[in-house]
């Protein structure tokens, strides 16, 4: 009995490491992907897209849930060392990034198949999609109004769409669609890359 007890011990302190090294390393991957932003097309400049929830979601997949929400926390804890937004586009960026990984790691967790994390993924990125207009309008843009005026914000946004008459709508017509499309991007590359690095991430643990 105690030979078992002693493996079975041996066996979680190396699940625990692994999972420890995975989440950190992923964290890393995706604090180095926030640096690595760009603008597009029929969005105001100041809306960037990143991929850096893609490994929050490779490890809410991977290693659970619970992954992929430490690593979209790391990402921003490390990230408020340089910020200019006092913190609140970090934290506006977390509960993007929860409202995405999170469902579709539960999901996923419920029934491991190729099925459930495609409709995992889809539910994460409507969620994130709905939550962007929130975040947005009550967190970052009355941070960002101290830097540039509500008028010129607006102004930005009816240059692509004239008929957007408030903030609230260019969030609806402009912010939610690119937020969703943001997460998409994240969940096809998941979906053409996990099959090949989740062994790695897993280890010796069954896919």
């Amino acid at each position: 009995m105690s030979t078992q007890t002693a493996t079975v011990n041996k066996t979680e302190k190396r699940v625990n490491v692994r999972y420890l090294t995975v989440t950190a390393m992923l964290s890393a991957v995706a604090y180095i992907l926030m640096f690595l932003d760009f603008s597009v097309p029929f969005m105001p400049a100041f809306i960037k897209m990143d991929l850096s929830e893609l490994p929050a979601l490779i490890g809410s997949f991977a290693m659970g849930p619970l992954c992929g929400v430490v690593v979209c926390l790391i990402k921003n804890v490390l990230h408020l060392f340089i910020t200019t937004t006092g913190g609140v586009g970090e934290l506006s960026n977390f509960i993007l990034g929860v409202a995405f990984v999170l469902p579709a790691g539960l999901i996923y967790k419920h029934k491991k198949n190729r099925k459930s994390a495609l409709i995992g993924s889809l539910t994460g990125a409507a969620f994130m999609g709905i939550f962007s207009i929130v975040s947005n309008y009550f967190l970052v843009y009355p941070v960002y109004y101290n830097f540039m005026p509500e008028e010129v914000i607006l102004a930005a946004y009816q240059a692509i769409l004239p008929s957007v008459k408030n903030i609230l709508q260019c969030l609806i017509c402009f912010n939610m669609p690119f937020t969703i499309v943001k997460g998409m991007f994240s969940v096809v590359i998941t979906f053409l890359t996990y099959k090949h690095i989740s062994p790695i991430l897993k280890g010796s643990q069954n896919r």
